[in-house]
């Protein structure tokens, strides 16, 4: 009979971690319990449980705020709060419209500038998403994943746009309406559509990467019109 071999500590907690994103079992901004409270979690040293943390940070799936803690996902940007402090009033399908004009841009390059690192992120958060089981932390994936296309493309002004959508979107009511168009199905289409992209960007091609970009939102434009739509009704 073969005996295997156990789990590291810190990878045990890697996981834990994990699972704890996946569910849901973390607060709305997605900040993490703090090191001491995993520890009495798990029932663990916080070494283990800081050494997990690094691993995750090294891997872009959480990240640290001094003074404030470590939360899941990819960060906001800084300018985005500042945006949406002067940003007027607006809708669902008008912010849809918006990301169509930019995103495919930020995609397109990506293709141009992403490192190989970076590459392997977008593709460890589109998994994360696949395998979410909470409409919160499907949530937060995806934002991250759109985030991090948007910090690779490393053009300032774009990075300044997209920010000022992303915290728009972030309107509990519009997550909530999103969240109800979101089944097994619907998150398979979504997750393909992220792979394309993430392929286009991985082969260095700006316009197939471009194209894959737009026609997922596109997907996510029709889907949000037939909701807006129902609601209506």
């Amino acid at each position: 009979m073969t005996v295997m071999p156990t789990k590291h500590p810190t990878a045990q907690v890697r996981d834990r971690v994990l699972d704890l994103i996946k569910a849901g079992d973390i607060d709305p901004d997605g900040r993490l319990p703090t090191e001491r409270a995993l520890a009495d979690r798990f029932g663990i040293g916080r070494r283990f449980v800081r050494q997990a943390l690094d691993t995750l940070e090294a891997e872009g799936l959480v990240w640290r705020k001094q003074g404030k803690g470590t939360f899941a996902g990819q960060p906001s940007d800084p300018m985005g709060d500042l945006a949406a402090r002067i940003t007027g009033e607006t809708n669902a399908l008008e912010v849809m419209e918006a990301r169509l004009c930019i995103e495919p841009e930020l995609a397109a390059l990506c293709a141009q500038r992403m490192s190989p690192d970076e590459i392997a992120r977008l593709r460890t958060l589109a998994q994360r998403q696949l395998e979410a089981t909470d409409a919160q932390a499907i949530e937060l994936w995806d934002g991250s994943l759109h985030r991090l296309i948007a910090q690779c493309a490393r053009n300032r002004p774009l990075l300044m746009a997209f920010s000022l959508l992303d915290k728009i979107r972030s309107n509990p009511n519009w997550v909530h309406l999103r969240s109800k168009s979101r089944d097994g199905a619907s998150l398979q289409v979504t997750h393909n559509e992220h792979l394309a992209i993430i392929d286009a960007i991985a082969a260095g091609h700006a316009d197939v990467a471009r194209t894959a970009m737009r026609d997922h939102l596109e997907t996510r434009f029709s889907a949000l019109q037939g909701d807006l739509d129902k609601a209506e009704q």
